[in-house]
């Protein structure tokens, strides 16, 4: 574009914008008025920010406490009660349905019930401390504080017949302070009602038995051989000091598995030499660490060893060492075993040579260093090294 075409655009630019200036001229009473209005709203602001630097200025300061920060406790480390159990979150519960999986039609089975002396140096575990000592505990306190706060089911012992888990033979804990004679008082109605029992009326030291289901079973999806706990059952011992008689009383059934999950977060101490508590409940009786023996395995005649074999403990003996022998020979079977036609040929006693003075060797020795012999070298090439040569023209 050439200049004079641009100036005369700007020309006629201002010649319009002088026209309508002069059409419609600006009120200048009406802005002077909006400038004061806006000076004496900035000042009303003004007077009220003073106003309230005053009012805190004139207030005291009171000092605030320093911001604490509250740890995060653990289900474990949660404190309540003494005589009340935690109870299991959604996690645990989950936890407990994966670890207590057993197969559903195992294609072997050997079920067994069997006494654990807790007078045996390894059941003294589950025993001691017979009263509580901070936070360590016995098997039967821990259970008898579930039983009071309606954790577990119990279920009614039969004596010399396996545990049935169904709703009609299940107890009531009422039912088990009567059956026991243990002193307690009732707070609450209705399904609210809740035992009160002191903690030196509990009978942990009176509980030195207590008798076990063993299963034994081979997995075929896993091909494992494996024994599991599956039921357990408290027996208390007293004596009648009138008389001097010992009365055995059995108090009830409970499924192990409602355990599971309250025995594996309770730690007990299994040393005299390490008082470090390193194993759990569940650990005790997932590793096989208590000794028992065996009263009676189940059979179609449904008969206890004393009914099989009588109450000689030489006969007694002999059946049990037997049911053991009998679980290894299964186990043994179960995989192939080496081969030892090898390792007989090879495992002959060589025949010992005396000679001179009094160097012994075997006559094995003697024959490898005999035959042994030197290894040839290779002889070197006397002959030049040929030249390869170049055919020339």
């Amino acid at each position: 574009m050439k200049p004079i075409y641009f100036f005369s655009l700007l020309f006629i630019f201002f010649a319009f914008a002088r026209i309508g200036y002069a059409q419609n001229p600006p009120d200048r009473a009406q802005i002077q008025r909006q400038i004061e209005e806006q000076r004496r709203l900035q000042a009303e602001r003004n007077q009220h920010r003073q106003q309230d630097s005053t009012e805190v200025k004139e207030q005291p300061q009171q000092a605030q406490p320093a911001p604490v920060r509250r740890p995060r406790q653990r289900t474990s480390e949660v404190t309540v009660a003494p005589d009340k159990t935690v109870p299991l979150t959604e996690r645990a519960v989950i936890k407990n349905l994966d670890n207590s999986k057993t197969p559903a039609n195992p294609v072997w089975l050997r079920e067994m019930l069997l006494i654990l002396d807790l007078n045996k140096g390894a059941n003294a575990a589950l025993r001691f401390p017979e009263q509580p000592m901070g936070e360590r505990i016995n098997l039967f306190t821990l259970i008898f504080r579930l039983m009071n706060d309606n954790r577990i089911a119990m279920y009614k012992y039969v004596i010399d017949q396996d545990p049935v888990f169904s709703e009609s033979s299940k107890v009531s804990f009422e039912d088990i302070l009567k059956s026991t004679q243990i002193p307690y008082t009732t707070e609450g109605t209705g399904e609210n009602t809740r035992f009160i029992v002191a903690e030196i009326d509990i009978p942990g030291q009176d509980v030195t038995k207590y008798m076990i289901k063993e299963s034994w079973f081979f997995d075929q999806a896993t091909g494992t051989f494996n024994s599991r706990v599956t039921a357990i059952a408290p027996i208390m011992v007293r004596t009648d000091y009138n008389d001097g008689t010992t009365l055995t009383t059995p108090i009830c059934w409970i499924p192990y598995e409602s355990l599971r999950p309250y025995l594996s977060r309770t730690l007990l101490m299994t040393s005299d030499y390490n008082n470090a508590l390193t194993y759990s409940m569940d650990d005790y009786f997932m590793k096989k660490m208590y000794d028992g023996e065996i009263i009676k395995t189940v059979n179609m005649r449904n008969q206890t060893l004393v009914q099989q074999v009588g109450s000689e403990p030489e006969a007694l003996k002999h059946a049990q060492d037997s049911i053991n022998n009998q679980l290894q020979a299964f186990r043994k079977q179960l995989w192939v075993q080496p081969d030892t036609t090898a390792t007989a040929t090879t495992g002959k006693k060589a025949t010992t040579v005396k000679g001179r003075g009094a160097i012994n060797r075997t006559s094995t020795q003697a024959n490898k260093t005999a035959t042994k012999a030197p290894k040839a070298k290779a002889e070197k090439s006397s002959a030049a090294p040929t030249r390869s040569v170049r055919r020339t023209r």
